[in-house]
């Protein structure tokens, strides 16, 4: 059996249906959208009060230092590669096929759970939106199954994915203009936020400034990290980038500076006006402004993330559909899942597959005890894409690169290491979750991938092999 067969960059097996539409200004807005929202309006709250107190901000930099570090050689395998499938398509180039189908299926629990878990945050937001106008759904609608609280669906979670599909389905410019508008949306009320709180910041909320011990620090950084994702599913839209070599390592590198920035001012005031011990809420922004009383910005900023979750719920999605249709393609799930609209040139069939699936888990299944796998997951991804670039820059010096990684192999060295260190960061119960995904994974890859893939056809083995 040969596992480690590779594929060849621009051979039959990637061929693309897909429409070139997406400029540097689509993908750095495709970013931002996946970037600013969950992390930014509900995690920054729960890391400070139970992990970094003050020192949230430090935890903010480590993340981003890996995220950075790991965005600089996602940059060089984009422009290298510009198709879909992100560390799927690069691994099946610089490690084989055994290694890609372990990051692909990675990926769908990245992109499938985050989706979900989104969703179920908007559901919330969402219904406290309305509750402030006396509007409620009856309780068995509000919440995922649950018998002793009486809910059965999370009937809000459930519709906001079926319209996001709806969105997807009608071709990925129109994705990308509705993104462009929510994102300026919620960029203004985050930029509204910091003009207003800032006249508030009183120093002595950031003593003591690491309450918790550096531990506290790393593990607020694994926690946070979630913060960040997203800069990622910019790269599973390369097929449908213009000049992608250029436009791809702008639009990854713009959106997670854009975002980096935002995040180090947006934690440094919210702990100089809250004591830290207070944010351990749902909305730590709006309850900032609710605890200074300015009770008419707090408003402004629970639509903002209203707003803000559904842009990352939009990219998350999008990275979903375009990571089945890649792998479909390649032969290792069904191939209707890669069959492309003749019109609208998108991947019908994974999309509202993608719709669907998130849909049901966020409608049905409580999923906080499984944020974490999110993160676990990703950092995995991370860690592979950058050991490929340093192993690509050896075994494939040949192939041009519109971006090089600067300084290999101490970047991709860095960001291995600060990945793995924050993977290390999180509980047991996320490994052993993590670990039972992979193993299932393996079954459907040796039941059905293996003999079903590209590379395993007669007449192509020869041309996709390296």
């Amino acid at each position: 059996m040969n596992l480690f067969r590779k594929k060849t960059i621009g051979g039959k097996n990637s061929e693309s249906s897909l429409k070139k539409v997406l400029g540097a200004m689509d993908l750095t807005m495709l970013g931002v959208g996946a970037i600013i929202g969950t992390g930014i309006f509900v995690l920054t709250g729960v890391a400070a009060a139970k992990y970094a107190g003050p020192a949230l901000i430090l935890s903010f930099i480590i993340a981003g230092l890996a995220c950075a570090f790991a965005a600089l050689c996602y940059s060089e395998f984009a422009s290298m590669m510009p198709e879909s499938g992100s560390a799927y398509t690069y691994s099946y180039v610089a490690f084989g096929e055994i290694v890609a189908w372990i990051l692909g299926w990675d990926l769908v629990l990245e992109y499938g759970l985050a989706s979900s878990a989104v969703a179920s945050g908007w559901s919330g937001y969402f219904q406290g939106l309305l509750s402030g106008f006396g509007i409620h759904f009856p309780t068995f609608l509000t919440s995922a199954f649950d018998p002793a609280k009486g809910t059965i669906i999370d009937l809000p979670a459930v519709l906001i994915v079926l319209l996001v599909t709806f969105i997807l389905s009608r071709g990925v410019k129109e994705s990308a203009k509705f993104n462009a508008i929510m994102v300026i949306i919620k960029i203004a009320v985050v930029l509204l936020f910091i003009a207003v709180g800032v006249w508030y910041v009183k120093p002595v909320n950031w003593a003591p400034f690491m309450p918790f011990g550096f531990s506290g620090v790393a593990t607020g950084a694994a926690v946070v990290v979630f913060a960040y994702f997203g800069f990622d599913a910019v790269s599973t839209a390369a097929e449908e980038v213009r000049n992608p070599q250029r436009n791809l390592p702008i639009g990854i590198i713009s959106a997670l500076s854009i975002c980096t920035i935002l995040y180090i001012i947006v934690s440094l005031i919210l702990t100089g006006i809250v004591p830290f011990q207070k944010l351990g809420v749902k909305d730590p922004v709006a309850f900032a402004l609710q605890f200074i009383h300015q009770d008419w910005a707090a408003g402004f900023i629970s639509l903002g993330a209203i707003v803000g979750i559904t842009t990352v719920l939009i990219v998350m999605m999008f990275g979903q559909t375009r990571l089945f249709y890649s792998i479909s393609r390649d032969g290792l799930l069904p191939k209707r899942l890669s069959n492309v609209h003749p019109k609208r040139k998108v991947p019908m069939t994974s999309t509202w597959v993608t719709g669907l699936l998130v849909s049901a888990f966020a409608g049905l299944v409580p999923l906080d005890k499984l944020a974490e796998l999110t993160n676990i997951g990703t950092l995995f991804a991370f860690s592979a894409v950058s050991l490929g670039v340093a192993v690509l820059r050896k075994t494939r010096p040949d192939i041009k690169r519109g971006f090089k990684t600067p300084w290999v192999p101490f970047i991709p060295a860095l960001a291995v290491i600060f990945c793995v260190y924050l993977m290390f960061q999180l509980q047991a119960f996320t490994w052993k979750g993590f670990l039972i995904w992979l193993a299932l994974g393996l079954i459907i890859y040796f039941t059905y991938g293996y003999r079903n893939s590209r590379l395993n056809e007669t007449g192509q083995k020869k041309e996709n092999v390296v």
